[in-house]
């Protein structure tokens, strides 16, 4: 047994020195410069300031300036906005993925076409499929704002990614149309492996298509939704390419991400900076876990009952 234990760490070996150099290095660096003051312009001059970064009189969680409340800070309105975009496109993207991998679950000609087609959004790169839509999206000159003037759906021109009111909707809607065929997909490997007897029988016996789903179906496939879920939940929620190019990280849609971004790049604030992105790799796994059990606990009580 010992043999094969020391057998299995020499074969891990490599891929756990490869993570800790593309990875652990990083985030240990990081989570360092998250305790200091170091600023872009002269990182030689870093000084270890303690949790001044997240606590202090201009940290990321007590900042003066915003007398409103946390919430009302840049650091507070990036957090709910990034929570706002992962809970409402994770639960459509879910949704729908769930009714196209059921559809694409059925036989019908040409079955692999259609297949191979609804994965064309997801392998677009997302900046490519971000410019897209921000060209179609246009105030102006995009198609969308014509098409929708021609049905008479709209009287005027909208600004569809500038305006508050529209601009984080636009993005949640840009990203349902190019996740949604990830989800799917992931559902349909867990159709495709459901057995075919348990369906046979309740034809059989002439079972209502919707008890069918709601008894047999969705209970089988839990467990892979509830994978696809997790992982669909922590890339959205370290979402930023898409909100920056179509909105430009504006203070209606700036995310988490974004708000790292902006402390880090355009401020030139590393140690504060850094502070907000080891909270955010602090939400994300608190967020996960918390999922996580959840699930597990729903699972556990479905299966004692």
């Amino acid at each position: 047994m010992h043999t094969r234990t020391r057998t299995a760490w020499i074969f891990l070996m490599p891929m756990l020195i490869g993570m800790a150099l593309v990875a652990a290095w990083p985030l240990g660096r990081s989570i360092w410069f998250s305790f200091t003051d170091a600023n872009l312009n002269d990182m030689g001059a870093a000084q270890f300031i303690g949790l001044e970064n997240y606590f202090g009189e201009f940290g990321l969680f007590a900042n003066p300036n915003h007398t409103e409340g946390f919430w009302k800070s840049d650091w507070g309105i990036s957090i709910l906005n990034t929570f706002k975009f992962s809970l409402v496109s994770v639960l459509l993207e879910t949704l729908f993925g769930l009714g196209v991998a059921l559809l694409l679950n059925q036989e019908f000609k040409g079955r692999n076409w259609v297949r191979t087609a609804v994965l064309v959004p997801w392998a677009i790169p997302t900046i490519v499929s971000a410019k897209m839509w921000g060209w179609m999206l246009h105030d102006q000159f995009g198609i969308i704002n014509e098409m929708l003037l021609s049905a008479g759906l709209i009287a005027n021109k909208l600004a569809w990614t500038a305006d508050p009111a529209y601009a984080m909707w636009t993005v949640v809607g840009v990203d349902v149309w190019k996740t949604t065929p990830f989800m799917a997909l992931l559902i349909l490997a867990a159709l495709q492996t459901l057995p075919k007897d348990c369906y046979e029988a309740a034809r059989v016996d002439g079972v209502h298509p919707l008890r069918v789903f709601w008894r047999i179906t969705l209970p089988l496939i839990r467990p892979a939704l509830i994978v696809a879920v997790v992982f669909r939940l922590l890339d959205a929620l370290r979402i930023f390419d898409l909100i920056y190019v179509l909105t430009s990280s504006s203070s209606s849609t700036i995310s988490m991400s974004g708000f790292v971004r902006r402390e880090m790049i355009d401020n030139g604030n590393i140690g504060f900076g850094s502070a907000a992105s080891t909270a955010l790799f602090l939400i994300i796994g608190l967020s996960a876990v918390l999922f996580m059990r959840l699930s597990r606990v729903r699972l556990s009580e479905e299966s004692s009952s």
